[in-house]
């Protein structure tokens, strides 16, 4: 009896197999020049490197509004998974053919519809990164990490209030600044350890007046944009 409970303490005690993220797999028959990792391993490291990326991309949401947004972005990891990056995005914006489509049907009554066209906004953010993932393709191995942030910026927009306050659809638009929020879900795509190319969506979540006539009450609006970058980490 005390042998079988031997043999199987050393069974168990033998199934347990630890690798750690610097370990490696000798593979004899391999070319001296390559190495294979174990899965813990993060082939390109982020902690104490600087990001930089720019991209462009196209705003989501707002119902009367077509946009697009130009970003840039530097960051900098403390570890491998939390850092802190700065974004300033740059957007244009016009009324699209459904906010020509409401003022025509509404000729002769008034009809205007309201929209906020988002100019840009600058901020910071908190970076988490806890996944990655390695995708085997065609023989290559596409190394991937998964981003989230939260933080604050200032956004500049301009709206149409003015038209529904003075109710005149030829009044000019109005500039506005406010405070907001920013989160933003990101995967990074490394090229070789200097490149990379980054998709982002990344929401601005701010409150400013209601689209009412002379009201003082406020609401909350978002923007939304989408963005494909190429960065560089040094």
């Amino acid at each position: 009896m005390i042998r079988k409970i031997l043999k199987l303490s050393l069974l168990i005690t033998c199934s347990f197999v630890w690798g750690a993220e610097s370990d490696l797999y000798d593979f004899s028959w391999l070319d001296k020049d390559k190495e294979v990792y174990v899965l813990q391993n993060r082939k390109f490291k982020k902690k104490g490197r600087f990001s930089m990326s720019a991209g462009y991309g196209k705003t989501t949401s707002g119902a009367f509004v077509d946009a697009s947004a130009i970003q840039g972005r530097i960051g900098y990891f403390f570890t491998e998974e939390f850092g802190f990056e700065g974004i300033y995005s740059k957007n244009s914006g016009t009324e699209n053919d459904t906010a020509a489509s409401v003022r025509s049907s509404g000729s002769g009554s008034g009809t205007i519809p309201f929209r906020r066209i988002v100019d840009g906004y600058y901020g910071g953010m908190l970076l988490w990164a806890p996944f990655y993932t390695k995708i085997n393709t065609f023989n290559s191995i596409i190394y991937l990490d998964f981003i989230f942030g939260l933080g604050a910026v200032t956004i500049e927009e301009t709206n149409n209030r003015a038209q529904f306050d003075t109710f005149d659809s030829t009044a000019a638009d109005v500039k506005e600044s406010h405070s907001g929020v920013i989160w933003n879900f990101g995967t990074k795509f490394f090229v070789n350890e200097t490149w990379n190319i980054r998709f982002d969506i990344n929401g601005v979540h701010y409150q400013a007046k209601k689209a009412l006539a002379n009201s003082t009450e406020d609401a909350w609006y978002e923007n939304i944009d989408m963005t494909l970058a190429l960065g560089i980490d040094i």
